[in-house]
């Protein structure tokens, strides 16, 4: 990849060039030069963009593609293609497919698949064999393949005695130990947060309890084991607090968010819209404050986008009956900035890389180019022509959004909208 890059606002903190406007050329996939009017002697391709800013590339800790077993939601291809234009480099994926990636031979085969990309894509296993916490799955093999974490996707370990043994055992070999924040016999058939408004709408609920008891009996467990933990998607005030006291203590653990759950309170559900049926649910203004004070103050480590396709037939039925779940790549760098500034936000959407095995790329002379370009003044309100994923579950649909990804440049590729 040889590109001249012209007149963009570098926002790296990494960088000696933070803040400032300037020329890149990049010479077979290397930052060669950094500078003002820099000249194009050997005819380059070059990339003038209005407005154009570019950051480290983005990272997403929590996707979902479908295949294989569910390609009618999405594919690993067209997956990554919709990662490099919502400005992701690497993403990392879920097991949530059919059959469950709970082998070496699984993970080898979403690798292969996204061989010769621009978005590295970063396999999570299951943690027990077939997703059904009964007996664990193949960690070590799939460590040894190239699985970053483990993780049964939504589906909480009830046995405490099973996500003991995961977290010993994973701890031989650093091994990240996913734990989705929810106990089932709490959470029972509620399909919204559990106050009020469940109350109104003759909704079963799904009250913050449910998940704050299961974080607290998964970091006394992190506690006693001493193993590696990562708690995907919390919602709840009070799990930030929990989380924030562990991290006090030093244990090893990580949690992130999911971008709509900063967003949008329970009280969009008046309408009964599907796209809004997530897991975990919507909450309040309460729980919104806290999350944002805990991304603020580095409680939670990383946002996610959770994105998940699915398909209409999933989604354009009862509210009670209705999967859970909703896209989001496309529209998070909008989202993001509807809620904190830009350099938070793109502080937001490079960090979490170092927890799943990546390192960060400043963007300086000398490193490979791994970067995003965007535009993050324009304006617009988020629409299905902005979706490129396969599925249109978008729980953003119809929000006015601030910002403009054009692409990004990685692993020796350009990859522009």
């Amino acid at each position: 990849m040889n590109v001249l890059i012209k007149s963009a606002t570098i926002i790296d903190s990494k960088s000696e060039f933070h803040n400032t406007t300037q020329d890149l050329l990049i010479e077979n996939g290397i930052i060669s030069q950094i500078g003002s009017n820099l000249k194009n002697p050997n005819n380059y391709q070059e990339i003038i963009l209005e407005n154009l800013h570019i950051s480290q590339g983005w990272f997403d800790s929590s996707v979902s593609f479908g295949e294989p077993g569910f390609e009618e939601r999405d594919t690993i291809q067209n997956g990554l293609k919709t990662a490099a234009t919502s400005g992701f480099t690497a993403v990392a994926m879920n097991a949530d497919t059919h059959p469950v990636l709970d082998t070496n031979a699984d993970i080898s085969f979403v690798l292969s698949k996204a061989n010769h990309h621009a978005v590295t894509i970063l396999p999570i296993g299951a943690l027990t064999r077939n997703s059904k916490s009964e007996d664990l799955a193949e960690l070590y093999d799939m460590k040894n393949a190239g699985a970053v974490a483990f993780y049964d996707y939504k589906k909480p370990i009830c046995n405490p005695n099973l996500m003991k043994i995961a977290l010993q055992y994973a701890s031989n070999f650093d091994g990240l130990v996913c734990s989705f924040p929810q106990d089932n016999k709490i959470a029972g058939a509620g399909v919204m947060n559990e106050n009020i408004n469940s109350t109104k709408l003759g909704l079963k609920g799904n009250p913050a309890l449910a998940e704050t008891m299961q974080v607290a009996r998964d970091l006394f467990l992190l506690e006693y084991t001493g193993g590696k933990l990562h708690i995907p998607t919390i919602s709840a005030a009070e799990s930030v607090m929990l989380i924030r006291e562990a991290k006090k203590k030093k244990l090893n653990i990580s949690c992130s968010v999911a971008i709509h759950n900063l967003y949008f309170t329970d009280d969009v559900l008046s309408d009964f819209n599907t796209h809004f049926k997530v897991l975990p649910p919507l909450r309040t203004q309460t729980d919104i404050n806290a999350l944002i004070e805990g991304v603020k103050d580095g409680t939670i480590d990383m946002v996610t986008t959770d994105h998940t396709p699915l398909n209409i037939e999933e989604k354009k039925i009862e509210f009670d009956h209705a999967a859970y779940g909703t896209i989001g790549l496309e529209s998070a760098f909008g989202a993001l900035q509807s809620i904190f500034t830009l350099k938070k936000t793109i502080d937001l959407l490079t960090k979490g890389k170092s927890r799943f095995g990546l390192e960060n790329t400043p963007i300086n002379i000398g490193n490979k180019i791994n970067c995003t370009l965007f535009n993050p003044d324009t304006k617009y309100t988020f629409s299905t022509k902005n979706i490129v994923s396969k599925s249109k579950n978008a729980i953003f649909e119809g929000e006015d959004l601030k910002g403009q990804v054009y692409g990004v440049l990685a692993n020796n590729q350009v990859a522009l909208n």
